[in-house]
C-alpha cells in the first residue's frame, strides 16, 4: 500500500496525459517478481513474452467492489480520462455469447444449466482481447470485477502484469439502500436509481448523500425492477462477496498494489475526490462529473 500511495502522490497534477504518463514510469518501479507458470494454462507462456515494461504502455489497472458499488461507473469514467480500454469479463462472456463461435456454444450450455464459467474460459477470453487490443494498437487496460479469486489473481499475473487494484468501498446499509433502488425501463433498457440516499454520520462513520437519478416522464411509467434486487437477495449477494474478496484483497495488499477508497457519496462528490486520491485531477472532468 506504502509503494502505491507513493508512486500516486509522485504523479504528476497537470493534465490527464502528464499524470498517466508519471504514473507508466512510476508503476515501473513495483515489484517485478513474476510468479511460476500455471499449471494447465500454456497461453499464459506466451502472453508472457508479449509483457512491455511499465514506462513504455500506459495503466493496468483492476477495479474491485461489492455488486452495485459502482464499479462500471468509475472504471468507464477513467478509461475516458487515460485512454485506455474499459474491459469487464461480464461483457466479454456476453460478446462470445453472441458469436457464432465453437466457445459460444460450450458458454450457452454452462450459463443454460446455471454453471459458473470456469478460470480458464474467463481468462482466455481475456487473453484474446488483450491481444486483440494491442494488435488495434491499445496500450494499457482498467479490468472491472475481475479477479474474484485468488487463484483467478495468480493466472492473471501470469497473463499479464497489474500496476494497482482500486477497491471501492461502501456502507452496507448505503449498498442495500441503493440496489433497491434500482430500476430498469423496459422500453428504452436505461438504468435509474429512485433511492434519495441521506444517511446521518454515527459511530465514527461519515454521513452519505446520494441523489436519486431519476427517469424522463416518458420512461417512468415504464420502469420494472430486477427479480433479484430484493433486501435477502442483495444481503446475500454482499456476504458471499464479501467471503470471496477478502483473500483477493489480501492477495494484492500484500504485492503493495491496493487503494482502498471510501465513497463519500454519489457521482459528484466522489469522483473528484477519486480524481484527486489517484493524482489524476482534470478541471474539465470535475466540471462534467458535477453537472
Amino acid at each position: 500500500m506504502a509503494a502505491v500511495q507513493r508512486l500516486l502522490r509522485a504523479a504528476a497534477s497537470g493534465g490527464a496525459q502528464t499524470a498517466a504518463a508519471a504514473a507508466r514510469r512510476r508503476m515501473a518501479s513495483l515489484a517485478q517478481e513474476q510468479a511460476p507458470p500455471a499449471a494447465g494454462f500454456a497461453f499464459a507462456a506466451e502472453e508472457r513474452m508479449r509483457r512491455r515494461p511499465a514506462a513504455e504502455r500506459n495503466v493496468q489497472w483492476v477495479f474491485l467492489g461489492c455488486p452495485g458499488v459502482g464499479k462500471g461507473t468509475y472504471a468507464s469514467r477513467l478509461s475516458r480520462l487515460l485512454g485506455v480500454p474499459h474491459i469487464a469479463t461480464g461483457d466479454l462472456v456476453r460478446d462470445e455469447l453472441a458469436s457464432t463461435g465453437p466457445l459460444a456454444v460450450q458458454l450457452a450450455e454452462i450459463v443454460n444449466q446455471g454453471k459458473l464459467v470456469s478460470d480458464e474460459i474467463i481468462i482466455n477470453l481475456l487473453s484474446k482481447r488483450l491481444k486483440k487490443g494491442e494488435d488495434q494498437g491499445e496500450s494499457g487496460f482498467i479490468l472491472d470485477g475481475f479477479p474474484r479469486t485468488v487463484k483467478q489473481a495468480e493466472i492473471l499475473d501470469e497473463v499479464t502484469d497489474i500496476d494497482m487494484v482500486v477497491n471501492l468501498k461502501l456502507r452496507e446499509d448505503v449498498l442495500v439502500e441503493k440496489c433497491l433502488g434500482r430500476r430498469i425501463c423496459s422500453q428504452c433498457g436505461k438504468n435509474f436509481n429512485l433511492a434519495c440516499i441521506d444517511v446521518k454520520g454515527e459511530n465514527g462513520l461519515p454521513p452519505i448523500y446520494m441523489a436519486p437519478l431519476l427517469p424522463p416522464n416518458n420512461c417512468m411509467s415504464k420502469l420494472i425492477t430486477r427479480a433479484d434486487d430484493t433486501e435477502e437477495v442483495v444481503r446475500n449477494r454482499l456476504r458471499i462477496y464479501n467471503d470471496m474478496s477478502q483473500p483477493v484483497e489480501d492477495f494484492y495488499r500484500n504485492q503493495g498494489k491496493l487503494l482502498e477508497f471510501d465513497l463519500p457519496g454519489g457521482i459528484p462528490e466522489s469522483w473528484p475526490k477519486l480524481l484527486h486520491v489517484l493524482n489524476l485531477e482534470d478541471q474539465e472532468e470535475m466540471k462534467l462529473a458535477a453537472a
